[in-house]
Parts: structure tokens; sequence; C-alpha cells
């Protein structure tokens, strides 16, 4: 999406039409994608982080107290970032997740109580920023969000998120995507157009730094779909499913997290 224009810089007409909703017709892409079976081994990849030194911290510049926000991909919730989650509360940082359950509703509406907890959040970090990583889909509502509320986000991290082509993903995710849209249209009697500013949001260049982590490995997602000349892209090992349980990750992440490290500023005082 994100480079949808000729070498001039002009306008290229979307793969999607104005709209950039998928047709019906397609049906996501198998390309050269890894066998989804693959994605099994998510259960190893975290095993190997548990027997990994940076697992309890090792290594990695302590937080300071600087608050995150994870936010976890599609058709999951919460629960696929706690560990994660924990890990990072170990090296000093403040790391909340926004209380989703199942990630399934319409981008529009799942980004209201997102921009409510991120409010929140940065109320609670004073003059800090808020620093936001998604999972997959997760990462898709963390640019869009910061790009809402610049002021309030020091920079989005996205883990095999398709931030140049959301719907560049395996056929059995594309078949999830059909099945969350009826869910939807049933429960709030909208059309998929509700979508459409959120798609133009994620396609506009980004407001915060942007970084993409992605696995030329995804079982999932095609890793090419991860790529986009406004984010600065970074390559792991591993599968889709197990991002949030990856040792390459972590040191990725603790890596990218180093500006931030370190104590909270202080308040302003009340002579100030």
């Amino acid at each position: 999406m994100a480079d949808s224009r000729d070498p001039r810089g002009a306008p290229l007409p979307h793969r999607f039409g104005d709209s950039r909703l998928p047709p019906l017709r397609h049906l996501g892409r198998w390309g050269r994608l890894p066998p989804v079976w693959a994605e099994g081994r998510s259960a190893l990849e975290y095993a190997r982080l548990r027997r990994d030194p940076i697992f309890s911290g090792q290594g990695v510049p302590p937080g300071g107290g600087r608050t995150l926000l994870l936010v976890p991909g599609f058709l999951v919730g919460d629960s696929s970032l706690h560990v994660m989650r924990d890990w990072l509360i170990r090296c000093g940082y403040r790391a909340e997740l926004p209380g989703i359950a199942l990630n399934l509703r319409y981008s529009e509406i799942v980004l209201r109580p997102l921009a409510a907890r991120l409010l929140t959040l940065a109320a609670w970090a004073g003059r800090g920023k808020v620093t936001l990583i998604g999972h997959s889909r997760g990462g898709l509502l963390a640019k869009v969000l910061a790009d809402r509320h610049p002021q309030l986000v020091e920079a989005v991290v996205c883990l095999g998120s398709p931030l140049n082509d959301p719907y560049d993903i395996h056929p059995l995710s594309m078949a999830g995507v059909r099945l969350a849209h009826a869910y939807n249209l049933l429960r709030y009697a909208r059309g998929a157009k509700i979508e459409t500013p959120f798609l133009r949001d994620l396609e506009a260049p980004p407001r915060v730094p942007l970084f993409s982590l992605f696995s030329r490995s995804d079982g999932i997602v095609h890793w090419e779909a991860c790529l986009r000349p406004d984010a600065e892209c970074l390559e792991v090992g591993g599968s889709h499913l197990g991002l949030g349980v990856n040792q390459e990750v972590y040191r990725t992440i603790a890596a990218l997290l180093v500006p931030s490290a370190g104590p909270p500023p202080e308040p302003p005082s009340a002579a100030g």
C-alpha cells in the first residue's frame, strides 16, 4: 500500500480501487509461503526463549518505568502477549495490555477503546510518551492509532504486520477475515466500507518512527507485505504465531527500546 506511487511520486490506482477493500473474489495468496502447519513450531520457539538468558532480562538495559502498550493480533486477545508483557515488566518497563479478549471487530471500532487506553497511559507517563508494540493485525492498529495521536506516541514496533498490504495473507487467514466481516455485518449492521478511513490512514506516511519486524519463514503473512519504504524493516527468523515468544524478536525489541531506557522525566514543578 505505502509504495502505491510511480517513480516520479505520482499516485497509482490502488489494486482494490478507491474503497481499498478486496472484492469477494480475492482469496488471499498462496505464493511461496512456508507450509501453514510449520506454524506449530511456535511451541519450540517458546521453549528456546525460556532457556535464553534474555528471558530473565540479562543484558537488557533497564526500562526505567517507561510505558508500553501491547496490541494483540487477529482472532486472539491479550493472553497471546502475556509472556512478552511479563518480560518487559521484568526489564523495568511499565508494559500494559489493552483489554482485548478477541481481536475480531472492525478496526475503527477496536480503535475507540484503544485510543482511550492510550490516553490513560499517556496521562500516567506524564511528559513521557507511550511506545506501541503490535503483533500482526495489532501492528496495523498500532500504526493508525499512533498517527491519529502522534503527540502521545514515541514509536511503533510491528511484529509480522502486513503494513504494506493487509490482505496479502494466507488464504486460511483470508477466510477468517471473511468470517469476521460476516460477524461484524450482523452485529453492527454496517458494511466493510467502515474500514476505508482506517485503510487510508494505514497507507499514509507514519507520523512517528515505525519499525517492522518480519520473517521470511512466516506462514501466515507474506513477508514482503511487511516491507514499506517509510518504515525501518528488520528481519528475524521464526514463525508468525511465535513472534511473541521469539528470542530474536526479544533481542531486537530490547535494542529498539534502548533510546527510551532510563528514568522517566521529572514532572514540571509547581513554580514551572
